[in-house]
C-alpha cells in the first residue's frame, strides 16, 4: 500500500491511510512508497514501520539510489557502491542496458557530470566500466572468463570424445512433438517393438554439458547403442531423439503423423471401447493402485463408483 491509483510517485505517501488499513485488518499489511518523504538513511526504515503501523517495509527507490540503505552501520560511499556493483555485472554477465540504468538510478543528479554523461553516452559494458575507471579491471576480468570458457570448451570436447563411440550408431536429428499425433511419442513405438521383439526394454544413458547445460542421450536396444548427433535442451527431448535414431536404423515405423494410421492410437481405442463394453455389461473394472475408490449408499441394492 502507498498511493491511490491516480497518484504517482511525486505525491505524498499516506501514512495515515496505511495505518488505518494495518490496524482495521488482521493479514500482514506492507507499507510501501516512503523512500522519496520518509526514508533517507536506515533508522527511517523503522519510523516509517511505525508511522504506519505496518508488519513489514518495501523499500525501490531508496534501495536503487544506494542499496547500503540497509547498512545499520551507515552509508557507504557511492562510489564504492557502484564500483562493487559493476564487479557483480561483470562477474554474472549482467546486459549492459539493465546495468546502465541502475547506475543511473544511482547517480542521479550527478549524471549531469563528466562521468553521468559518459556513462549516458555508454553502448557496452566495456564503455560503462571506463566511466568509472575500472577498464583495467574489465580487461582483467574478461581474461579471466575467457579462460575458464576455453577450459570448459575443452572438457566439453573431451565429453563429446568420450561419447564418440565407434559401435554407437548416430544420426543428426531432433524430436519434434508437433510431428506426432498427441500422446504418442518414438520412446512409446520403440518399447512396443521392444515387447513384440521378445528384447529386454530400451535403456538410456543421459549425459549434460556442463559449458551450455543441453543434453545428450544414448539408447541400447539388443545390445547396440543409438544416439542423436545433436544436443537438445531437456532431457526428455534428448532421449525421444536417440530412440528415433534407433527406429529409423531399424526400420520401424516411428510413429509420425505421415506415416498414416497409427496402430498404437488403435490400440488405445480399441482399449477404451473394450471399458466402455465392460461398464455397459456391469463388469468390475480394474483400477490403478494409486487411485483410491470411494464408494457411497445409494436407496437401490447397488453400489456406485464415484471417482
Amino acid at each position: 500500500l502507498e498511493r491511490k491509483k491516480e497518484e504517482r510517485p511525486q505525491h505524498p505517501v499516506h501514512c495515515d491511510v496505511i495505518k488505518a488499513i494495518s490496524e482495521a485488518v488482521s493479514i500482514p499489511v506492507i507499507a510501501n512508497g516512503g523512500s522519496h518523504d520518509f526514508i533517507k538513511e536506515y533508522a527511517d526504515i523503522e519510523t516509517f514501520q511505525k508511522a504506519t503501523a505496518a508488519s513489514s517495509v518495501m523499500i525501490a527507490r531508496a534501495a536503487m539510489w544506494n542499496p547500503s540503505i540497509f547498512r545499520k552501520e551507515g552509508f557507504c560511499p557511492l562510489k564504492d557502491v557502484m564500483q562493487d556493483y559493476i564487479k557483480y555485472v561483470l562477474r554474472y554477465d549482467n546486459h549492459y542496458t539493465n546495468t546502465k540504468y541502475c547506475l543511473c538510478q544511482m547517480l542521479r543528479e550527478q549524471l549531469e557530470t563528466t562521468q553521468g554523461k559518459k556513462l549516458h553516452a555508454a553502448q557496452s559494458t566495456q564503455e560503462i566500466c571506463e566511466a568509472f575507471e575500472m577498464g583495467d579491471f574489465y580487461e582483467e576480468n574478461t581474461a579471466i572468463f575467457e579462460a575458464k570458457k576455453t577450459s570448459l570448451e575443452i572438457k566439453t570436447q573431451d565429453d563429446d570424445d568420450q561419447m564418440e563411440d565407434p559401435d554407437v550408431i548416430k544420426m543428426a536429428v531432433r524430436f519434434d512433438k508437433r510431428e506426432y499425433p498427441p500422446q504418442i511419442t518414438p520412446k512409446m513405438y520403440l518399447l512396443e517393438w521392444c515387447r513384440k521383439e521378445k528384447h529386454p526394454q530400451p535403456v538410456y544413458e543421459t549425459v549434460q554439458r556442463p559449458l551450455d547445460r543441453l543434453f545428450c542421450s544414448v539408447v541400447t536396444v539388443a545390445e547396440q547403442k543409438y544416439r542423436s548427433t545433436l544436443w537438445d535442451k531437456s532431457k526428455k527431448l534428448a532421449e525421444q531423439a536417440a530412440a528415433i535414431v534407433c527406429l529409423r536404423a531399424l526400420g520401424v515405423p516411428e510413429g509420425k503423423l505421415c506415416e498414416g494410421e497409427n496402430h498404437l492410437i488403435n490400440k488405445r481405442k480399441r482399449g477404451d471401447q473394450e471399458c466402455l463394453i465392460s461398464r455397459d455389461h456391469g463388469e468390475d473394472l480394474a483400477e490403478p493402485s494409486h487411485k483410491k475408490a470411494n464408494f457411497i449408499e445409494e436407496t437401490s441394492d447397488m453400489n456406485v463408483l464415484k471417482m
